[in-house]
């Protein structure tokens, strides 16, 4: 499950057991939705 920065806007793929963004050291993180293509109808 991918994770993204609120604060720098990196992804991380993985978290094992830190609660801060590698690379700029901030605590919140938010899981990142899956790019899915919807259908959406224009009756």
């Amino acid at each position: 499950m991918a994770y993204v920065c609120t604060h720098c806007g990196k992804k991380i793929k993985q978290i094992e057991n830190f609660v801060r963004c590698p690379y700029c050291g901030s605590r919140v993180l938010v899981k990142s939705r899956p790019n899915i293509p919807r259908d959406v109808s224009t009756d």
